[in-house]
């Protein structure tokens, strides 16, 4: 779902007639500056920031972890890509080529999160590094991307969940060509605020792991729990060839169910005690 323009109202929440631009007012070089890429790159900056002044509590560098990045962030975008074009190939079949167009659009999340892991595999294996505390370190990195990333669907007008038809308190309005309002659950915020209650909740749980990679066990089981429910409001999620399986849905109920049952299996059958972590390790 997407609209060009319309003003965007929250009655609920007293905010009326606001009219996000998509691009800045200004060119660079003859090119226009999307808003949605300008908050992508201020969610990773201020990831890299808050990965920067926590790395040593996980018992890494600076210098270590941006090696990590350098390999993981190109990975994550091109699976970011291959993810979304691989559940609309439909879309993309009669001209394949626009599937590299990656500017007009289209990445998914778990596309990224897949590439980012895989690009800590191939680092952890390079640097010869434990690939466990890195995750937890990403996970956190991940919860600020993701929770200031999906304002970049507020600017596009785009990631809406279904119509509203009551005086639900969070109702997003937007105005048509017609000049007549429609409301629609803003999955958008509903995601970002899920996921700022994720970040509180795990950078405190992080200071007391027991275990590398508890962390970031914690991070699948909590995006994927919000995921679940917020993916089943949307009306632009991919879904699984001709089925009415949301690809995305399905994904998230996995990955959380299997993230509880790691965690639980810990607890119940190793019950570590913190000894064995990569920065209580390296006290030693």
């Amino acid at each position: 779902m997407f609209y060009d323009a319309g003003t965007i109202s929250f009655p609920g929440l007293g905010i009326d007639g606001v009219n996000p631009p998509r691009t800045l007012p200004f060119s660079v070089f003859g090119k226009e500056i999307y808003i949605y890429g300008l908050v992508i790159a201020i969610g990773f900056l201020l990831a890299i920031l808050y990965v920067r002044f926590r790395v040593k509590e996980f018992g890494t560098s600076f210098d270590l972890v941006t090696d990590a990045i350098l390999i993981c962030v190109p990975l994550a975008i091109v699976c970011a890509r291959i993810y979304y074009v691989a559940f609309r190939w439909d879309y993309y079949k009669d001209n394949p080529i626009t599937a590299l167009y990656i500017w007009q659009g289209g990445i998914a999340i778990y596309g990224g999160v897949i590439g980012a892991i895989l690009g800590l595999v191939l680092f952890s294996k390079l640097k010869k590094q434990k690939i466990t505390p890195y995750l937890d370190i990403m996970a956190l990195g991940l919860l600020i991307g993701q929770l200031i990333g999906r304002w970049g669907n507020f600017f596009n007008r785009e990631a809406y969940g279904a119509e509203i038809f009551n005086n639900f308190f969070l109702r997003m309005g937007i105005e048509e060509a017609n000049g007549a309002v429609r409301y629609w659950h803003p999955t958008f915020l509903y995601e970002s605020v899920w996921n700022l209650v994720g970040f509180v909740l795990l950078h405190f749980l992080s200071k007391k792991r027991k275990y590398d990679g508890q962390t970031f066990l914690q991070y699948v089981a909590w995006y994927g729990l919000g995921r679940v429910w917020i993916e089943g409001l949307r009306t632009d999620s991919l879904y699984i060839g001709s089925t009415d399986v949301r690809v995305s849905q399905l994904l998230a109920g996995v990955s959380f169910v299997a993230a509880v049952g790691v965690m639980l299996y810990i607890r119940l059958y190793k019950n570590p005690d913190g000894s064995k972590t990569l920065v209580n390790q390296n006290k030693e």
